[in-house]
């Protein structure tokens, strides 16, 4: 059912995850590097064509059905990933088209039941961030996104937990470009008028395109009765419980946020906010991506293992600070000139706003593969308190400094709030599989604050005198340079370009299992 490629380095207890992480790290910011492209047509078609106004509108839909779509999921789009990744790592075909089917009949049931909920909650929805009834409808509508997208999570978390990064980049790659072009006609001929119909047409897309590539793999015939079903379903729920409150808690702190947004500085402060916010996750976001895709399911192989487990986090944490650093540097040295490419003249403020939104990426680089030791060992009662504290941290840190310091001041707190999850992670982590940071951790670690606080040294000194942007151009370069060569001496073969395109062709390579 698998072949070689299928296998991760890091399943072993000797072998090194670090090739691993860069060839998956290359197949995501490819298709990144893809996207980025065609989300530079979109974002400027959008930003034209709506105006800080509309995209605020985009951004406050979004996020209005993403609590209800987070609640009716049940958790089970990253609980079926690990059980995905349980059943495919016993390379047993029948528990895993067990795992599968009752993923999806899950997924269907949870989408309905979303759904229903969507149109319930559409008119106080559209009191509390509207102060007015005028989006009940389009908020119901919406709601068909929720069963459309649990669907979809159900032919993710299949590539996902075989491992199938290939299939799912070229998905995101296919999804974008057709919902680009889509988006493009409908906001020039409807103009606000076509949000609804393009965010819902944008789930439809991202269906078909996993569909497609989900029905290639081969899966045993199961014959699942519905008593079994259950059986499968009570550990899906069990650990997607926890997954669900932390998404809850998630959509919750940013539908606050974006609440707060509105009432205090309206749909255009709103529109700068989520401006912001896009282009910060643009650049960094290859590196989270990398890690959501395969990091889970390769530390699920090994949670027994604490050994291992803190062996895989460390790799990733390392690889992920020296390919965040450049990510987060370069954007700071042309955010003028980003802002006014991706969006117009009507958003510069927005440019104001990336500092302390792009720490907080960088922050999440290192929080991240700290949190998925506690998922990957389905440490659920853990998870609660987490995300409990991390969802008071975001609100409470947000109010202080919005109040305090406006827009500019909203977008510190995310880094200030990341910085405190960093830290709440790694005592989880720690009392976990007693995890500590190697040596080798911590020299990455430092190399790379040492480059962020030299950043933060020219934008605080040289902010407005015409240096600025040289000297952070020169820092940037700095940073990209002598991350590279470290990525170079830690994993030498990742850095011949023939060997990498091979590793990569053979990677990316539609193949049926």
């Amino acid at each position: 059912m698998s072949t070689s490629s299928d296998k991760a380095p890091g399943n072993s207890a000797g072998s090194s995850s670090y090739g691993q992480i860069l060839t998956s790290s290359a197949i995501v910011g490819g298709a990144q590097a893809i996207n980025y492209i065609i989300g530079l047509v979109r974002t400027k078609l959008v930003a034209v064509l709506l105006g800080p106004t509309g995209m605020g509108l985009v951004a406050v839909y979004v996020s209005t059905i993403g609590i209800v779509q987070t609640a009716a999921q049940l958790g089970v789009n990253q609980s079926g990933v690990r059980e995905v990744a349980a059943a495919f790592g016993t390379n047993n075909n029948q528990r895993l088209a067990e795992t599968v089917v009752a993923l999806r009949r899950l997924c269907w049931i949870t989408g309905f039941a979303g759904w229903v909920l969507a149109i319930a909650l559409a008119w106080p929805l559209s009191q509390w961030m509207f102060k007015s009834a005028e989006h009940v409808w389009a908020i119901g509508i919406l709601g068909c996104i929720v069963l459309i997208d649990s669907i979809a999570n159900g032919q993710r978390a299949l590539l996902q937990g075989i491992r199938r990064i290939g299939d799912i980049a070229r998905v995101q790659i296919a999804s974008a470009l057709i919902a680009t072009v889509v988006a493009a006609v409908l906001y020039w001929k409807l103009g606000e008028a076509g949000i609804v119909p393009v965010i819902v047409l944008t789930s439809l897309i991202q269906l078909g395109c996993f569909w497609w590539f989900a029905r290639r793999i081969h899966l045993a015939d199961p014959q699942l009765s519905w008593r079994r079903t259950k059986d499968h379903w009570v550990q899906l729920i069990k650990l997607g419980t926890a997954v669900l409150y932390g998404g809850l808690v998630l959509s919750a702190t940013g539908l606050v946020v974006r609440a707060l947004l509105v009432r205090d500085a309206g749909l255009g402060g709103a529109g700068i906010y989520h401006a912001a916010w896009s282009l910060s996750g643009l650049f960094g976001g290859f590196v989270l991506q990398a890690m959501a895709m395969d990091f889970l399911p390769r530390l699920t192989a090994i949670a027994d293992d604490n050994a291992v487990v803190n062996r895989l986090v460390n790799e990733q944490v390392e690889i992920g600070v020296l390919l965040a650093l450049p990510a987060v540097l370069l954007p700071l040295a042309v955010a003028p000139w980003l802002v006014e490419l991706l969006f117009s003249s009507e958003f510069a403020t927005a440019s104001d706003l990336l500092p302390g939104m792009l720490l907080g990426v960088l922050c999440g680089v290192v929080r991240t593969p700290l949190t998925a030791v506690a998922i990957a060992k389905k440490a659920t009662g853990y998870l609660f308190a987490l995300r409990t504290a991390e969802g008071l941290l975001q609100v409470g840190v947000f109010w202080i400094m919005f109040k305090q310091f406006g827009l500019v001041g909203a977008a510190w707190s995310y880094a200030l709030f990341a910085a405190g999850g960093v830290l709440l992670s790694l005592l989880l982590a720690k009392r976990l599989s007693d995890f500590s940071c190697s040596s080798q951790t911590w020299r990455r670690v430092r190399f790379t604050a040492t480059f962020i606080g030299l950043a933060l040294l020219v934008l605080l000194m040289l902010q407005y005198h015409p240096v600025y942007r040289v000297g952070m151009m020169l820092l940037a370069a700095g940073a990209t340079y002598l991350s590279m060569r470290q990525l170079a001496l830690i994993s030498p073969e990742h850095f011949d370009a023939r060997k990498v395109l091979a590793k990569i062709t053979n990677k990316i390579r539609p193949r049926r299992t």
